[in-house]
């Protein structure tokens, strides 16, 4: 069995602690021994980290990679360059699975999800089981775990359609969600924001989630409003999740537009603080950019759709089709955030697109292309893109400001992200390259948000335990040897708006199930050395209880 010796190095156990110089002794891949080591001891390696911060490696428990590790062999390379070594997928109600049944209805969810989680590959598994299956046999650079989305559970069960549940459908719905938390599913994630979720109800949603809630396991809920409904939006996830008895991580927690800044975000703060109080378990995530991305479809008002998400798409390519879009789109709705209105179009930045014809517009806000372009305005070359790239494109936000940020970054209880989407680009939002570092660079060093050992609990054991990740995310002895070495001073994201394909550097190691994987900054060839992860819930016996 391989060891490694860490020697000298400054170490912040991930719990919160101020760091201490000890010792590390791995053996194969946990952590065998920590302190002072005895004289004389020896090990396949040694490292010598006087001078680096030794700590857990980082936890990302909101990133898109869902499809990535299933057949991109590059998968890894700025995720572990930035010290990632255990991810979870499945966020915002999109997984890959469960698969409608049905070429035309996959393609449709596949062309949907395929601005956030990449292009779907020629063989997808079926089933969350078959997924699982997948990633077990997946060369994997990180640790991966997988939630299931509640919107394809919904598509699964009734396509696009905006019908409520049938009593019928509610049923199997709730049993698809049983069966993955059973099978170590961390969570449930929602997108209520998004096609076709935002058709459902807080009770429909209460009751597809309540094995959750039975088995121990969390929602981790993208809100069906961040502007000017986000208040009312989360006090509809709190209702949920008090209603189904289950955790709640409200997703990358934040207030879009310039006209509730600095203020919703306190109003929202008030709801939560008010529910942890009477005993609701609620946590929250951020990540530290003032702009979020997502898939261009989201700018389609829901009234438009109807359902027929293939139909929408296709009327945008008539003359007609285009005007009731431009008509739609530029006024308020007391169910949906039209982010036209709220930002403004020279705020949405096209962020990736899978055509050549749109390709020299990516990185340009959808105002700017229109006018370079020669389209009539703003919404006709959205029309456009939405029509002849089938709902493909991808788009960056710039909805936030920096002090609502801190806000929620000084939250006690804020883990911290990444919401890393993968649609193929070369210009992705650059929290895909660098939002760990960032934190140490900016929040840690700069600005002193954090101290340095509360910088690395929220990236590390605070996010995985609360997804029930064990025994990693903080270092003892007996738990999985994921780890870092660097110096806070060089270690840095280099990732921006206007150049965000730049990996971060200066991470001098890190070490995932004991086996290096980056060395002096520099991926270890043919580094796999992670494993799926399944969580262990309470079990249960019985069957699942009918309403």
């Amino acid at each position: 069995m391989d060891t490694l010796w860490i020697k000298n190095g400054l170490v912040y156990d991930g719990l919160g602690t101020p760091g201490v110089y000890k010792d590390l002794f791995v053996e194969g891949e946990k952590i065998k021994a920590m302190g002072a080591l005895a004289a004389g001891q020896t090990a396949d390696r040694v490292i010598d980290a006087q001078g680096y911060i030794v700590c857990p490696g980082f936890v990302d428990i909101h990133r898109h990679c869902d499809i990535k590790p299933l057949y991109d062999k590059r998968f890894g390379e700025c995720e572990l360059a930035q010290g990632i070594t255990t991810v979870v997928a499945g966020n915002c109600g999109m997984s890959p699975t469960p698969c409608p049944k049905g070429q035309r209805s996959a393609e449709e969810m596949y062309d949907l999800y395929e601005p956030v989680l990449g292009p779907a590959a020629h063989e997808m598994p079926k089933t969350y089981e078959e997924y699982q299956k997948a990633l077990d046999g997946a060369r994997l650079p990180m640790n991966m775990a997988a939630m299931i989305g509640a919107g394809a559970v919904r598509i699964a069960v009734k396509g696009f359609s905006s019908a409520p549940y049938t009593k019928e459908e509610r049923e199997k719905a709730r049993e698809i969600v049983w069966q993955a938390i059973k099978l170590g599913a961390p969570g449930v994630s929602l997108g209520i924001m998004y096609l076709p979720e935002c058709y459902g109800t807080a009770d429909e949603y209460a009751y597809i989630l309540e094995p959750v809630g039975r088995y121990g396991g969390v929602i981790a809920a993208h809100i069906r409003g961040e502007g000017d409904k986000m208040v009312e939006s989360v006090a509809e996830v709190i209702a949920i999740a008090k209603k189904a008895g289950c955790a709640l991580e409200i997703s990358h927690f934040k207030s879009c537009g310039i006209k509730n800044w600095r203020k919703d975000i306190h109003t929202a703060i008030g709801l939560i603080e008010k529910a942890r109080a009477e005993g609701q378990d609620i946590t929250c995530d951020l990540y530290p950019y003032d702009g979020g991305s997502t898939a261009l479809t989201t700018m389609l008002p829901p009234e438009l759709v109807k359902g027929d998400l293939t139909g929408a798409l296709q009327a945008l390519g008539t003359k007609e089709g285009v005007e009731e879009f431009r008509r739609k789109s530029r006024r308020e709705w007391e169910d949906w955030d039209n982010l036209a209105v709220l930002l403004g179009w020279d705020r949405i930045l096209i962020g990736g697109v899978v055509s050549d014809k749109f390709r020299p517009m990516v990185g340009m806000s959808i105002e700017e292309a229109a006018r370079k372009f020669c389209y009539e305005d703003a919404e006709a070359l959205a029309a456009a893109l939405m029509h002849e790239e089938k709902g493909k494109t991808s788009i960056i936000n710039l909805s936030m400001c920096q002090e609502d940020i801190d806000t929620v970054a000084r939250l006690p209880y804020a883990n911290i992200i990444s919401d890393a989407i993968y649609g193929k680009t070369d210009k992705p939002h650059p929290r895909m390259y660098g939002a760990f570092p960032k934190i140490i660079r900016e929040y840690v060093r700069e600005r002193k948000i954090y101290t340095l050992e509360e910088g690395i609990r929220r990236m590390t054991s605070q996010p995985a335990a609360r997804m029930g990740i064990e025994k990693r995310g903080y270092l003892a002895e007996g738990n999985y040897a994921d780890i870092l070495l660097f110096d806070p001073k060089r270690f840095r994201d280099h990732a921006t708006y206007a150049d965000p394909a730049r990996l971060a550097t200066g991470l001098e190691y890190c070490i995932v199930n004991g086996q290096i994987a980056v060395a002096h900054d520099k991926r270890v060839a043919k580094a796999f050395y992670g494993r799926h992860i399944r969580v262990k819930h309470e079990k249960r016996n019985g069957q699942l209880p009918q309403r």
